[in-house]
């Protein structure tokens, strides 16, 4: 006898169903094939048309869902708590509802907004029944919440590297020369570049001009907030093993010469987009204070929601991007906005609980370290809903086009695979492994937005 599909397996099939259906109804593409049919279920349009067969096989699509939908009520009930079955319940009875907004749609009756914001609604209720079923099946730490010692002492000294005065010559150059380059966390620049350009792209075609001050300015800004980091964290870098060898920790490059490459930075970062306008420049000196002041003194030794504010350092650059072009912030560049806020803590949490230990060392009340794996485990997987949530409505506002749209849904589906099953595994490799599918995710969305938008 076959062994029916687990509880899990259906839930995300149905979820990754449903976020195909939001997605292609979002996308401008299908509304204009709407225009060209007619009549609901059937389409009274040409069926020869191109159009005409985008809608039939979307139509087709939402039927098969729907099924996949009920399957998954039938078989996985039994298996779910209380909170996934209403999760779950609300989801299927959505379902006709959101089918009969998709015929009124089809004949005319103005409500393709209701249609699109139901289907969103679907898709939220079974991630809620996802989540708080794999938290139910795979909870393993139900300690009582905690914070770490703000200032452990360390387990045993940090070995001094070599004085750079020691080198000679060429050696010394290039030892100076990759100090300087680690303090700005060249890691981190690629794909902020990546969100100030896809924010350049929504607000229209720019010049070559702007796009290289633009980038320019931001790669300077992100070099100055990574200096000003490494400054201030210089004690706490010293107590955890990831970050105990960098070059103001190790005292390879002074505080004082630091700080001062940090200020140079800054003062390059603000004439770079001032050359560009105004508005530029005061969001970039808003990311640099925020970066290195609000999230790197207040947020991050403080509080456990450190990585969900902080969230909003990542996201200013898409608003620069916008800004930039359209001398103003638009609703698609904040939408943009908030798809990297929303992506952040589903992103870097799987870093924390990777280094769970080392940032308990470094008296950080991260999420694993206050709150448990459990829980970041689910957190994970509930901003990753939001996440593609924010992307479809992304793709409705943008007029983005099937680019885009196949992207989402097949990266937002390998994530939500990795996430998965890092509630299966719950180990080192498989949160490295949500982790990269995280970046994967979101630097090809971008290249998409990218490509899209310049296409329109």
């Amino acid at each position: 006898m076959d062994r029916q599909p687990s509880a899990t397996a259906l839930l995300a099939a149905a979820t990754v169903g449903v976020y195909v259906l939001v997605v292609v109804g979002a996308t401008a593409a299908l509304a204009d094939a709407a225009a060209a049919c007619s009549g609901w279920p059937a389409c009274g349009g040409d069926v020869s048309s191109p159009a005409v067969a985008v809608v039939l096989a979307h139509r087709l699509a939402a039927a098969i869902v729907g099924l996949l939908v009920a399957v998954t009520a039938v078989f996985a009930w039994s298996d779910l708590g209380g909170r996934s079955r209403a999760a779950l319940g609300t989801a299927v009875v959505l379902y006709p509802v959101q089918a009969g907004f998709g015929a009124l749609v089809a004949s005319g009756g103005g409500v393709a907004g209701l249609h699109l914001a139901v289907a969103m609604a679907i898709f939220a209720a079974l991630v809620l029944a996802l989540a708080w079923h794999l938290e139910a099946e795979t909870g393993t730490d139900d300690a009582p919440a905690r914070t770490p010692d703000p200032d452990p002492a360390l387990d045993e000294p940090v070995p001094e590297p070599a004085p750079l005065s020691d080198l000679d010559g060429l050696r010394r150059v290039r030892a100076t020369a990759w100090a300087y380059f680690q303090l700005m966390k060249p890691r981190l620049m690629w794909l902020l570049c990546l969100v100030a350009g896809a924010g350049m792209a929504l607000a229209g075609t720019p010049t070559v001009r702007t796009v290289l001050a633009t980038l320019g300015g931001g790669i300077l800004a992100i070099g100055a907030s990574g200096t000003f980091n490494h400054v201030l964290e210089r004690d706490i870098d010293r107590r955890m093993e990831r970050t105990a060898d960098r070059p103001v920790a190790t005292h390879v490059v002074p505080v004082r010469n630091a700080f001062a490459f940090g200020g140079l930075l800054t003062v390059a970062a603000l004439g770079a987009f001032l050359s560009v306008n105004l508005l530029v420049a005061a969001l970039g000196l808003a990311a640099i204070a925020f970066y290195s002041v609000v999230y790197t003194l207040m947020l991050k030794p403080n509080t456990v929601q450190n990585t969900v504010i902080g969230g909003a350092a990542g996201a200013l650059p898409a608003l620069i991007g916008y800004a930039a072009v359209a001398g103003t912030l638009g609703v698609t560049g904040v939408v943009l906005a908030g798809v990297i806020f929303l992506w952040t803590p589903a992103h870097f949490y799987n870093l924390a609980l990777a280094y769970k230990d080392d940032y308990e060392r470094g008296g950080f009340p991260m999420m694993p370290v206050v709150r448990g794996e459990t829980e970041t485990r689910k957190h994970i997987l509930l901003y990753l809903g939001a996440t593609l949530l924010a992307a479809s409505a992304l793709s409705a506002l943008s007029g983005l086009g099937w680019l885009y749209a196949a992207v989402t849904v097949t990266l937002g589906g390998v994530f939500l695979w990795a996430v998965v099953r890092l509630h299966r595994e719950r180990t080192e490799s498989a949160a490295f492994r949500a982790f990269h599918a995280s970046n994967a995710y979101l630097g090809l969305l971008l290249v998409a937005v990218v490509v899209d938008a310049l296409a329109v």
